[in-house]
């Protein structure tokens, strides 16, 4: 675990397991909604904030955990990759992912590109953009769930001038303005705003039974 410093929030109980966590943008909206977070990555994550097991995604195990979230790697799927290489280069982990966490019994999130929405191999039940959050970046994720979506309303996307689009994700007011501050400039190009993660959680809390049981 690294040494940064977290934020405070009201626990609630609940374990969230990080699959693909990167440097962990998604854990952290996880951790402000009240979950004890653990992430998981085959690759070191030296700055990842939470409890970090450097394993393959697709084998840890995922007892215990209340809700598990799956960053499956994006490249195979998104534009850029045609654009500067190739996606038959890249894994193809979205449907073995979904496949393992469908057959665990846990409750899940998936998110990845919108292309995977686009191309139907993902169900976008959330479709979120950093403007929805007031935040300055315009970054697109779709989000499947094992509850199927619904819930609370976001705004519409608000694509104003001045914001901070893909082509400045090398930059540190980038990572900044999604809000993972604690990220070097090169983690956060692959990082999601943790404001998607923390709303996710949210309606996935709501749409729990009054009085369900901890795990």
């Amino acid at each position: 675990m690294s040494g940064h410093v977290l934020p405070l929030r009201q626990p609630n109980g609940l374990r969230l397991l990080d699959l693909c966590c990167g440097a962990g943008g998604l854990s952290m909206g996880y951790h402000l909604a009240g979950f004890e977070v653990t992430g998981v990555d085959i690759a070191p994550q030296p700055n990842y904030p939470f409890t970090f097991h450097r394993a393959d995604a697709l084998t840890f195990p995922l007892d215990g955990f209340d809700l598990v979230h799956a960053s499956w790697p994006c490249e195979r799927y998104a534009r850029v990759t045609a654009w500067r290489g190739r996606q038959d280069d890249h894994p193809d982990l979205l449907a073995a992912g979904r496949e393992r966490l469908a057959a665990s019994g846990v409750p899940w999130v998936i998110e990845n590109v919108p292309e995977t929405a686009w191309g139907k191999l993902l169900r976008p039940d959330y479709l979120l953009c950093g403007t929805q959050f007031g935040l300055s970046v315009r970054r697109h994720r779709a989000f499947e769930t094992s509850w199927g979506g619904g819930g609370d309303l976001v705004p519409p996307c608000w694509h104003r001038k001045g914001l901070l689009a893909f082509e400045h994700k090398g930059e540190r007011a980038y990572a900044d303005a999604m809000g993972c501050t604690w990220m070097t400039n090169r983690e956060a190009r692959k990082a999601v705003p943790p404001a998607y993660a923390h709303w996710i959680a949210t309606q996935f809390l709501a749409g729990r039974e009054p009085g369900a049981e901890v795990a």
